[in-house]
């Protein structure tokens, strides 16, 4: 008889990148935004103001509703139909196009600026800097973004340290730093507070939606839950109503040479 194979690395991430489409409504519903300081702190980089830009790796459309807000022409590409379906559905006056980072389906120089909202880390990095540098104009600029949970206050460094599955630390997740690219200029880190009007039970169900959890076997991801919900129940500062989860913004930006 043979014996099971484990499953190994880059498997286990390939199935990590692909578990939310299934999920996408509660994506929608219970992921963060991102605070417009961040936006902001992307666009002040490009003369003249940008107009034309792409939200890659859209998802369910979290950040590209934060750019529209901001009156600019978005497109949305995104590789999962599920959840690129869930974001016309929110936001059905947005260009969106299915497409992957590595082969973004525009012309050459086309954009203004280029946003990745929580998903550089599922790219091929050199591939997908060589691609946004392609769809960018010169001078444009590149911002990648990743909401934290802010775990200088207490309670959500406890909270995080109970939100692990067998699925976590199986592979490393790039969220700081970028490879020098000739075509960008140095990549410039800055991080926005930011804030997730939550409550016990959907906090919980903001954790489901992490890839960690939709690929956990399911009596694992049972046991986080009832371990986050038990703990959210004790805590004085979220065991009754709404809260705000503190997080910290992550912002790399590079300007197109």
């Amino acid at each position: 008889m043979n014996e099971p194979t484990m499953e190994s690395e880059q498997e286990l991430r390939a199935r990590r990148a692909g578990s939310f489409g299934a999920q996408a409504a509660a994506y929608a519903e219970h992921r963060p935004d991102y605070p417009v300081a961040a936006l902001r702190w992307a666009l002040d980089a490009v003369t003249p103001a940008p107009k034309i830009v792409l939200d890659l790796a859209a998802g369910t459309g979290k950040l590209t509703a934060g750019l529209v807000e901001l009156g600019l022409d978005v497109t949305a590409v995104e590789p999962d139909t599920g959840m690129l379906a869930e974001l016309s559905r929110l936001l059905p006056s947005v260009t969106a196009l299915e497409g992957q980072a590595e082969r973004i389906p525009l012309p050459d120089a086309s954009v203004d600026a280029v946003f990745v909202g929580q998903a550089f880390h599922w790219f091929d990095v050199d591939e997908a800097l060589a691609e946004i540098a392609r769809v960018l104009r010169p001078g444009g600029v590149l911002l990648a973004l990743w909401n934290r949970d802010d775990e200088s206050v207490p309670w959500v460094a406890g909270f995080k340290s109970l939100t692990q599955t067998a699925a976590s630390a199986s592979w490393t997740r790039h969220e700081s730093g970028m490879p020098e690219s000739p075509a960008f200029g140095p990549f410039e880190e800055s991080t926005f507070p930011h804030a997730h009007r939550r409550t016990a039970e959907t906090l919980v169900e903001t954790v489901s939606t992490q890839s960690h959890m939709l690929v956990a076997d399911p009596a694992d991801a049972a046991e986080t839950r009832r371990q986050m919900a038990e703990y959210l129940a004790a805590q004085p500062e979220t065991s009754a109503g709404e809260f705000d989860l503190p997080l910290q913004t992550m912002s790399l930006r590079a300007t197109r040479r």
